[in-house]
């Protein structure tokens, strides 16, 4: 009786452990998958941190040579001498020799009434002036 009892108890261990083995394989590759995500992140979230650094680079590029080819493009506007002219006398009021300069200082625009906010405008007739005041401050910062 003894062997029986031996026989059986070496049958039923084994089928334990395959039972164990079993299920030790899918836990066991779930934990190199998450060994394996856990390496791998980092890396790829500084990829991904640099290609968005890199973009933003590339715009910033483009933007400042535009503004590099605008400003060769003015450059050459001033190395001309006749724009030089018409911006000195537009700018500067420069004349050249010879000539007369008149600089007109009143306009119509001057002698038409005055011209009053909408907010000014709705205030009550007989108002104090720093109610005016504060009124047209308020609106200029609207």
């Amino acid at each position: 009786m003894r062997r029986g009892r031996r026989s059986y108890s070496s049958r039923r261990r084994p089928s334990n452990r395959r039972r164990t083995r079993r299920n030790a394989r899918p836990l066991a590759l779930i934990a190199i998958i998450f060994a394996f995500t856990l390496t791998l992140a980092p890396p790829i979230k500084n990829y991904f941190t640099q290609r968005a650094q890199i973009n933003s680079l590339k715009s910033q590029v483009a933007t400042d040579r535009t503004a590099l080819d605008a400003a060769r493009a003015e450059l050459n506007l001033w190395r001309d001498p006749s724009y030089i002219k018409s911006q000195a006398r537009e700018r500067l009021h420069f004349v050249m020799p010879g000539e007369r300069q008149y600089i007109v200082t009143g306009t119509d625009i001057d002698k038409a009434e005055p011209q009053t906010t909408k907010v000014v405008s709705q205030l009550p007739e007989g108002a104090p002036w720093y109610t005016k005041l504060i009124a047209t401050v308020t609106e200029s910062g609207l």
